[in-house]
């Protein structure tokens, strides 16, 4: 049966819903128009009215899935500094990759902001980007190194995440206790590079 009301809102909850369901870690590449519009009853035209293209539907499923990591990561570092917020950040990253694979994925594509939507989008990346700047900054790192930080905490945490997601810790030892040894390593790092 057709969905009655279908509206922009309404594709891009079932593109997300799509996207964290049905295809796992590679939701967010294999999201189509005519997944969506099946699963809304319609037929792929009728999306038209309510989104202009593929690209602008990823880049809509994008949004929610930033600003929800964003939200959850911000939730998770509240009132921690130093150390104990970067494990909290790390923690949550890795658990909102478990939680939503999909959605995850969506959150490693770079906004371009001449595409539709794109300069939401790169305010939401922003956004999250300052989450992780707000967290580091309880290190006391000079501001010649806050980029590097910045990207090598990103770095680390999401390489973990993505080869747990993709099978690749065959060995027997126990993932969790490398997670956290990966943490001990972050923190000693940006302690490094705070004293540089």
């Amino acid at each position: 049966m057709p969905r009655a009301g279908l509206s922009r809102e309404a594709v891009v909850d079932i593109a997300v819903e799509l996207v964290d369901s049905e295809y796992g870690a590679d939701g967010y590449a294999a999201l189509t128009l005519a997944a969506v519009a099946g699963r809304a009853g319609v037929a792929v035209p009728s999306l038209y009215k309510h989104i202009g293209s593929l690209a602008a539907l990823r880049s809509a499923v994008a949004l929610v899935a930033i600003r929800e990591l964003a939200r959850r990561s911000a939730a998770a570092t509240v009132g921690r500094a130093g150390d104990d917020a970067l494990r909290a950040l790390g923690r949550e990253i890795r658990e909102f990759a478990r939680q939503h694979p999909g959605l995850y994925a969506a959150t490693q594509v770079a906004p371009d902001p001449d595409a539709e939507g794109g300069i939401e989008l790169a305010q939401a990346a922003a956004d999250a980007v300052a989450v992780v700047a707000a967290v580091l900054r309880g290190f006391q790192l000079p501001e010649a190194r806050s980029v590097d930080a910045i990207r090598a905490s990103r770095s680390a945490i999401h390489g973990f995440v993505a080869l747990e997601a993709g099978g690749g810790f065959g060995m027997p030892d126990d993932v969790e206790h490398s997670f956290e040894a990966l943490l001990d390593m972050l923190v000693a790092g940006v302690r490094a590079l705070a004293r540089v």
